[in-house]
C-alpha cells in the first residue's frame, strides 16, 4: 500500500496547545481568546496493520534497565537514584540560571555523551568548558537545529547520553512552521521520544520558560516526557535548587542543592548550615524552622520585621513565603494570640533565597512575627515547626521524628509541643 503524505489543516491554541478541526475565537480548553493558529501538517496514508508483540509483564525482567549514575549525588538523589535508559527528561529553568552549565559538567562526567545544541557554536561550549576547567575529550558536540538530521546522526554514533540544548530551537521540515512554535515543540518531541525509547538512550531536553516560570511550549511537552526538573534559584543568591515536579521512576517533590561557583555548579552536602547565618542571628524576629523537601528535612530561617503603618491600611509583604497565608497567620495572632497588628505594617522573609511552601512552617512565621513585635529573642538554638489552625491550635505535621534528628545533629532543640497559639506565645517569650 502507498505510504503517500496527504496535509491535513488544524488550528492549534498557542496557549494549551490543544488541536481543533476549525477556528474559533475562543480555546473550548483552556478559554482563552484569538489564541487559535493555522497549520498545515503532513500525514501518511495508512500502512497495512501489523501483529503486535505481546508480553506478559511477570516476565519482563526490570534489572535490564539498570539507573546510570551521573556521577552527580544531588542529581542522582532528585532522579531517584540515576538516569533510567530510555527517559525523557525536561530540565526547565530561568535565563542564565545554569541549565547549559550543569548539563556540561554531566556531559563531562558520562563518557559516550552527545551535546547538541541550537543555540551556541562549538567555540562559545569549549570556551564555557575551558572557563570551568572541564575536561572535554568525553563531550561530543553537535550543532544543529533539524531534528531528523540530528537523529540520523546519533543512530549511526550510539551515543549513552544526549543532551538537547534547547527543545525550542529543534525544527523538522516535514511541519512548515518556525522552531519554537507549539508544533515544531510537539512534534521534535515525539521524534526525539521515539528515539529515545526504541534505542534505550536517555535524552535530557532543556526547556525555555515563560515569566510565570513555567515551561514553554505546550503543555503536552510536560505529559510527554518521563521526568521534568525545574533548576531554581534567585540570582543575587548563589544557591541553586534543583527540584522535580514529575517522575515515572521515583519520588516527586525531591530536591538537590547546588552552590555557583566560578568552577560551575557544586554540590551542597550540608545544606541546612548553607541556609542558616555564621552565628544564627539571635535577633528578635529571627526564628529556625526545619521543613521537608521530598526526603531531605532542612533547617531554614525566618526573618520578620513589623513596624508601625503609615498608611490607613497596614502592609503585608513576604519573600519566600505565600502571602496569602502570611495574612492568614497574622489574623490568626491578632485574634487568638492577643497581639494588635491591625495598625502595623508585617515583613517577612526567608534567608537564603528559600521558598517555603508547606504549611508545617506557619507556626516559625508566627514566632518571628511576635518576637518583632515584642522585640524580644526567642530562646538560642529552638527550631519552631507545626501547622495553625483557624481557631489558634498548634496542629502535628509529618515527618516530625525526622525533623528532630536533623534540628538535633546541628545542635538545636525543640520545646513547644501541640497547644494554642496563646500558650505557645507565652512559652517562647517567658511572660
Amino acid at each position: 500500500m502507498s505510504n503517500k503524505q496527504t496535509s491535513q489543516i488544524i488550528f492549534v491554541c498557542d496557549d494549551c496547545g490543544d488541536e481543533f478541526a476549525k477556528w474559533q475565537g475562543k480555546c473550548p480548553n483552556c478559554g482563552a481568546w484569538n489564541t487559535l493558529k493555522e497549520f498545515k501538517t503532513q500525514r501518511q496514508k495508512t500502512k497495512p496493520l501489523e501483529d503486535l508483540e505481546v508480553v506478559k509483564l511477570s516476565e519482563v525482567k526490570s534489572e535490564n534497565f539498570q539507573r546510570i549514575s551521573t556521577s552527580f549525588i544531588e542529581v542522582d538523589r532528585v532522579l531517584g537514584g540515576g538516569l533510567v535508559p530510555g527517559s525523557l527528561i525536561l530540565l526547565g529553568g530561568e535565563p542564565g540560571i545554569g541549565k547549559s552549565t550543569l548539563l556540561l559538567q554531566l556531559a563531562e562526567k558520562m563518557s559516550g555523551t552527545f551535546y547538541v545544541s541550537g543555540e551556541e557554536s562549538a567555540e562559545q561550549i569549549k570556551m564555557r568548558a575551558d572557563r570551568l576547567k572541564l575536561g572535554s575529550k568525553e563531550i561530543n558536540f553537535i550543532a544543529e537545529t533539524d531534528v531528523d538530521s540530528i537523529i540520523s546522526t546519533l543512530l549511526k554514533q550510539k551515543p549513552s547520553l544526549v543532551i538537547i540544548d534547547s527543545v525550542q530551537t529543534m525544527y523538522s521540515e516535514n511541519f512548515p512552521s518556525t522552531a519554537g512554535s507549539i508544533v515544531q515543540v510537539r512534534e521534535t518531541a515525539l521524534r526525539l521520544q521515539k528515539y529515545a525509547k526504541e534505542n534505550h538512550v536517555p535524552v535530557v531536553l532543556v526547556g525555555h520558560v515563560t515569566k510565570d516560570g513555567t515551561v514553554a511550549g505546550p503543555k503536552t511537552l510536560e505529559h510527554m516526557v518521563d521526568v521534568v526538573l525545574y533548576l531554581e534559584g534567585e540570582r543575587f543568591h548563589d544557591l541553586r535548587i534543583l527540584r522535580t515536579t514529575k517522575n515515572r521512576f521515583g519520588a516527586t517533590d525531591e530536591i538537590g542543592i547546588f552552590e555557583i561557583t566560578g568552577l560551575g555548579l557544586k554540590e551542597v552536602s550540608n545544606p541546612s548550615k548553607v541556609f542558616l547565618a555564621e552565628e544564627s542571628a539571635n535577633l528578635p524576629g529571627s526564628v529556625i524552622t526545619v521543613t521537608v523537601e521530598g526526603t531531605r528535612p532542612l533547617l531554614v530561617e525566618i526573618q520578620a520585621l513589623v513596624s508601625e503603618s503609615s498608611f490607613g491600611y497596614p502592609k503585608r509583604t513576604a519573600s519566600g513565603f505565600d502571602l496569602n497565608r502570611l495574612q492568614l497567620i497574622v489574623a490568626i495572632l491578632v485574634n487568638r494570640g492577643g497581639l494588635n497588628l491591625n495598625s502595623t505594617d508585617v515583613y517577612l522573609n526567608v534567608a537564603g533565597g528559600f521558598r517555603l511552601k508547606e504549611p508545617a512552617a506557619d507556626l516559625a512565621v508566627a514566632i518571628a512575627i511576635a518576637s518583632a513585635y515584642k522585640n524580644k529573642n526567642v530562646e538560642k538554638n529552638t527550631v519552631f515547626f507545626g501547622e495553625l489552625g483557624l481557631g489558634g491550635e498548634v496542629r502535628p505535621v509529618n515527618f516530625e521524628s525526622k525533623r528532630l534528628s536533623e534540628a538535633k545533629r546541628l545542635g538545636y532543640k525543640q520545646t513547644i509541643q501541640n497547644k494554642l497559639i496563646s500558650k505557645v506565645l507565652k512559652e517562647a517569650f517567658n511572660v
